[in-house]
């Protein structure tokens, strides 16, 4: 019986203790600490990297203009050569031959026009006799015109002082118009040519410094932008710009890395205050206190920072450490705001697209 009574003396107790009220306390999450930067647009110094090409100033492939065997060619390889030296001459015999014939028709059409023209004076001859005679004239010194033309064509002499390249035929051989004989190129002066992409046009003008580099080279090479394509093209979206180097020289026809050096103004963050998303990049950005993620576009960079292009202002307060533990809409602390200055020693690298 005294059993009973214990067990039912324990239900009573456990009973009380079971209606108390509860006090049901809920523990705050610890607000975040950050440091922070203000947006502030600073001098970016920019390197855009493109391909391009060296192209001799003037470059020809030397073609006879008719057909024949040659006689003489003064061709050798690699020489420096002036501008109107002779370079070759098709056997022109036969057009020779022509030209003595017409020049001695030539000389006695001259006095049979001088004698008739004298006659004429004195009424010894009718007008149309006359005018038979100078029509005669006339027609030879425009045969030996055209003859003179032709044996012109039997000779190939340089349009502009350059270097010969290597000769593709040897004396005596028989050659016509698709014929190549070789090549010349101005050498002492070297183009580049490069294509930029549209996005940057209005950032290339004319007058600019360059970089080049070379596969034989270490240090870049200092060339001046001299022209740009009018119109941008339609298939590949680019523009195509030429240089001239400045200094040093290039062989034509090397492949060529062309660094365009710009100064631009935007705003950077840290790389590591970028977080990637499946769709787009984000940033933290606080307002009144709370942590709001911003989607941004990110422009260019180097491997310490990253340019922001758009989703930012100016003053708005980026966070650029204890990213990881920040949720959206939630409180934070400011820990300290980073300056700009604190990041130019990166900032100052050139960024590259």
């Amino acid at each position: 019986m005294s059993d009973i009574r214990n067990i039912f003396f324990l239900f009573v107790v456990f009973g009380l203790f079971s209606c108390e009220p509860k006090t049901n306390k809920i523990k705050e999450k610890p607000v975040v600490t950050v440091d922070v930067i203000i947006a502030e647009a600073i001098d970016l110094p920019t390197n855009i990297e493109v391909n391009g090409s060296a192209l001799s100033e003037e470059m020809i492939e030397l073609h006879p203009e008719i057909s024949g065997r040659l006689t003489y060619l003064n061709m050798p390889d690699g020489a420096d050569i002036v501008k109107g030296t002779l370079l070759s001459k098709i056997n022109d015999a036969e057009l020779q031959a022509e030209l003595k014939q017409l020049q001695a028709q030539l000389e006695l059409a001259v006095k049979t026009e001088n004698r008739l023209k004298t006659l004429l004076q004195m009424n010894g001859v009718n007008q149309s006799d006359y005018d038979a005679a100078l029509n005669q004239l006339t027609s030879i010194s425009a045969n030996i015109s055209i003859l003179e033309a032709q044996i012109e064509k039997t000779e190939i002499r340089a349009p502009f002082s350059g270097t010969l390249g290597l000769r593709m035929v040897s004396p005596g051989a028989y050659v016509t118009p698709q014929t190549v004989l070789g090549t010349l190129q101005q050498t002492d002066h070297i183009k580049i040519d490069f294509t930029v992409p549209e996005s940057y046009t209005n950032l290339i003008e004319v007058g600019n410094e360059i970089i080049i580099h070379t596969n034989g080279t270490t240090d870049g090479i200092i060339a001046v932008i001299s022209a740009i394509e009018p119109q941008i093209n339609a298939d590949t979206r680019n523009m195509k710009v030429r240089a001239r180097l400045k200094s040093g020289n290039v062989r034509p026809g090397s492949f060529v890395k062309v660094i365009l050096r710009l100064q631009t103004k935007g705003i950077v963050v840290p790389t590591n205050a970028i977080i990637p998303d499946a769709t787009s990049n984000q940033v933290v950005v606080i307002k009144n206190g709370k942590a709001v993620f911003v989607n941004v576009e990110t422009g260019m960079s180097n491997a310490n920072v990253v340019e922001l292009s758009q989703g930012v202002n100016q003053g708005d307060s980026l966070v650029v450490s204890g990213i990881l533990f920040v949720r959206p809409n939630s409180v934070v602390k400011i820990r300290k705001v980073i300056q700009l200055d604190g990041l130019n020693s990166n900032a100052s690298k050139p960024l590259i697209q």
